[in-house]
């Protein structure tokens, strides 16, 4: 059982570790401060997102 919680933990970082990087290269790529705010924004949910589950991780234990 610990071995399926831990593969879907890490499935879960990767999922989140993919997005960030999509985010970072989008923030690279953005053309206007504009679209660079919006992109910093979903940045900032994304890691509250990430804090979350850790935090929740840490309740299980």
């Amino acid at each position: 059982m610990f071995d399926t919680e831990m593969a879907s933990s890490t499935d879960s970082s990767a999922t989140v570790d993919d997005e960030v990087r999509q985010l970072y290269e989008r923030y690279q790529a953005a053309e206007t401060d504009e679209e660079r705010h919006a992109i910093a924004l979903e940045m900032g949910k994304l890691d509250g997102r990430r804090h979350a589950e850790i935090y929740a991780a840490l309740e299980d234990e």
